[in-house]
């Protein structure tokens, strides 16, 4: 991701990976009452025109109504010509035959605004037509930073998570230990609530992928601020780096498993398997090590994340 585009692409990576979370927003801006589990198709979102090629940044299918929704990371009020623009080319391409008059449906469409805090809830453009009458053409606006910690958590708004750490983009962190103090807190309370929102209903991939966004735009937003990006990084990542460890131990021990099967046709079924156990094991932790050194995690860290001697964990870090 290039720093140009990293909220774009953080934003449509989450409706790549997680279409889900976008129904809580949807149900929050457009006042439908969709269910969590209902079937999201994900139109394309490359549209031509005379003028050349448009591309929205979602153009999503629920039942029988299409969403458009733009992210934006400045308060940018002409946005809403550009989407008359999206919004017309979307709609000529459902454009239907009906009792013999064309009828072209707009979708239901709003601006993520990813920076401020404005009142305008809703932004408009009158199109006037050639025998004078007027056509209002409005688009909710929402902004991430009317959201609290609270009430993203309360609603489900999950698909704000990772946008969130932008309220403090221009607070001096790494000086007032008191605000510092405050957004680690507000963090350790939403790791907590997306371990039992995720991990608890074992939704791991969605927790692993949730977190990572949440670290990219923290690492970015506060790229000048060693430590509040290393705090985030604590708080927010130590979880999921436990995962990963888990992950790489079994998958060590099931490789070793397998090489103690092959090893058991020749010196006892019973001590292959157990060489393998073995085997898989030392690997699983010298893979799980290896993986926490390139994290930047210390030796001590490691050995107190996989209750392991130090010692043990340096002779590892030695031979690697």
């Amino acid at each position: 991701m290039t720093n140009n585009t990293i909220f774009d692409d953080v934003f449509r990576t989450l409706l790549e990976k997680m279409p889900e979370l976008a129904v809580p927003l949807i149900n929050e801006v457009f006042g439908t009452s969709y269910p969590e589990n209902i079937e999201i198709i994900q139109k394309r979102n490359e549209h031509h025109t005379k003028q050349g090629e448009i591309i929205t940044d979602s153009h999503l299918l629920i039942e029988d109504k299409a969403y458009h929704i733009e992210c934006q990371s400045t308060a940018d009020s002409s946005m809403v010509i550009r989407m008359i623009e999206y919004d017309f080319s979307i709609s000529l391409e459902s454009m239907r035959l009906e009792d013999g008059t064309y009828r072209m449906y707009f979708p239901h469409s709003c601006i993520l605004y990813l920076r401020g805090n404005q009142d305008r809830k809703l932004l408009s453009v009158e199109m006037v037509m050639p025998d004078g009458s007027v056509t209002e053409y409005k688009v909710p606006a929402v902004y991430v930073g009317h959201y609290t910690k609270d009430e993203i958590l309360q609603k489900q708004l999950f698909f704000l998570l990772p946008f969130y750490i932008m309220r403090y983009e221009k607070k001096t962190l790494d000086v007032d230990h008191s605000e510092l103090q405050r957004m680690l807190k507000e963090y350790r309370e939403i790791e907590k609530c997306l371990e039992e929102e995720f991990l608890e209903e074992g939704k791991e991939k969605a927790y692993r992928d949730l977190i990572e966004l949440i670290l990219r735009i923290g690492e970015y937003i506060l790229r000048n601020q060693e430590k509040a990006r290393k705090g985030l990084g604590d708080v927010m990542g130590g979880k999921v780096l436990e995962l990963e460890s888990d992950r790489l131990i079994q998958e060590g021990m099931k490789r070793g498993l397998e090489c103690g099967l092959i090893q058991g046709r020749t010196q006892g079924l019973e001590q292959g398997i157990a060489q393998g156990r073995t085997q898989g094991l030392e690997q699983g932790i010298a893979k799980s090590v290896r993986a926490l050194l390139h994290k930047g995690k210390t030796v001590e860290e490691i050995a107190d994340l996989l209750d392991l001697t130090v010692e043990y964990v340096r002779g590892i870090q030695e031979k690697i």
